[in-house]
């Protein structure tokens, strides 16, 4: 009994002198090599801890990049000038007029320029504060062959085929989906996606364009510099429309005023005609359907190239991340990391992220599944943080949360963390005599049976 007495007597010695079990502990003051001064973790110390420099890293350049929009489409080229036939006398014209239509609200094509701007009392137009980048001297952008704009920040917003209002509707969308005030307006710069083409004798054979409001045929006769015609009993104005040909004799057009209001439409092609016989005209007309079609076949190809040239792009930027990913796995990417030890979920260590801070809640709470519920003392949080200054060698700042009142976690979402921090849980009391306990148990029972045998 007596030695039972005394083994016991001697281990409680050993424990209360922690010669059996030793765990890390923050300890004030200068420790070999390493001078520790404990901080209490304030709102003005974590104002103190912030202020000291850190830049974070960047993402690598290849993941700032897109496949962008390709080098440009490819145009048709030349085309060839209007047929001139010999004049031919005619007897008698007949008037054959296009049927009366209601196209609707114009819609936005190709080609059109729009214009993207904030509201303004004056008559000026301001852009939109970091979002908009002019991409030509009307501070506009065209709509290219796939349909849609592509605005920084933003990326690309299909608006073709829809009205201004339409348009309005998704830009808005796509601007609140992206987290950027949706405060703008719409308008359209240039239209040049609906246009009817003037032909014939005319001052100006030109193209008209189709804006908003109605065009009709005095207006786009004027717009080309009007009619040269001497002797308009051997002229009409001829209309091609979906395959099908009208007539306006010129005798008419000037007596009639209703005439000079007929609404022209995308695609039309008006020829002023000093004969009677169709040949000059069908020759014209000809040519116009042949210059579509070459215009279409010409975007066709250039879109496909578009694409083809996008794609190839994205595949390069696709396999220059994976690469940078696979290096990160590997460990060859240089990033700032902080490390947590003591009594959390998981001791680990939490990287840094790229282009921000991170906080002690991120740091905690991300990955190491924070402190631990059983073992971990929550009066008891430091961040460890060693000097930079080469005149204080070995110096470290401990800044110390006590969470009992939890409250003051809200200080954790505010501490940044800087590389190389160690964020350090120490053990509860009860815990540490356990683990004491744990350890001289299997010594009390094998000392308990000796003894017993003797």
């Amino acid at each position: 009994m007596l030695r039972l007495t005394t083994i016991l007597s001697i281990m409680l010695i050993m424990v209360g002198c922690s010669t059996i079990y030793r765990s890390s502990d923050v300890v004030p003051g200068t420790d070999g090599a390493s001078k520790v001064r404990v901080l209490k973790m304030t709102a003005e110390s974590v104002v103190q801890a912030n202020r000291s420099s850190y830049t974070p890293k960047t993402l690598p350049a290849i993941f700032s990049l897109t496949a962008g929009t390709g080098s440009g489409l490819r145009g048709v080229g030349a085309l060839p000038e209007p047929p001139v036939v010999p004049e031919q006398r005619p007897t008698r014209l007949e008037l054959r007029l296009p049927p009366e239509v209601a196209p609707g609200p114009y819609m936005i094509g190709i080609g059109d320029v729009v214009l993207l701007a904030t509201p303004s009392a004056g008559s000026t137009v301001e852009e939109l504060s970091g979002l908009l980048a002019a991409q030509n001297s009307r501070q506009g952008y065209t709509v290219q062959d796939d349909g849609s704009i592509n605005i920084p920040n933003v990326g690309r917003v299909r608006i073709a085929g829809l009205t201004i209002e339409d348009a309005e509707a998704r830009m808005f969308q796509r601007l609140v989906e992206n987290q950027i005030d949706p405060t703008f307006s719409l308008e359209i710069a240039e239209f040049n996606s609906q246009k009817v083409s003037i032909g014939g004798a005319v001052a100006n054979p030109a193209v008209v364009p189709v804006t908003l409001t109605p065009l009709y045929l005095d207006e786009a006769l004027a717009a080309t510099g009007g009619i040269t015609v001497e002797d308009q009993d051997f002229a009409s104005v001829r209309l091609y429309r979906g395959g099908n040909l009208y007539q306006i004799p010129l005798t008419e057009l000037f007596s009639r005023s209703g005439l000079k209001r007929t609404r022209l439409l995308n695609g039309d092609a008006v020829f002023v005609d000093t004969e009677y016989e169709l040949s000059q005209a069908e020759r014209y007309f000809e040519q116009q359907i042949a210059i579509v079609n070459a215009r279409g076949n010409a975007r066709a190809n250039a879109l496909a190239q578009l694409q083809t040239e996008v794609s190839i792009r994205r595949g390069q930027l696709e396999e220059a991340r994976t690469n940078y990913q696979l290096r990160r796995e590997l460990g060859a990417d240089n990033r700032d990391y902080v490390y947590l030890a003591g009594e959390v979920g998981r001791q680990s260590r939490f990287a840094l992220p790229f282009e921000r801070t991170a906080s002690l809640a991120d740091a905690l709470f991300d990955q190491s599944e924070g402190i631990a519920k059983e073992t971990g003392d929550v009066t008891q949080i430091y961040v460890l943080r060693a000097s930079s200054d080469p005149r204080e060698f070995g110096a470290i700042t401990a800044w110390h949360l006590n969470a009992r009142n939890a409250a003051n976690f809200s200080l954790a979402t505010r501490f940044e963390m800087r590389p190389d921090d160690v964020i350090f849980v120490a053990e509860q009391p009860v815990t540490r005599w356990g683990r004491t306990i744990s350890q001289i148990t299997p010594s009390l029972i094998t000392g308990g049976a000796a003894i017993a045998a003797d």
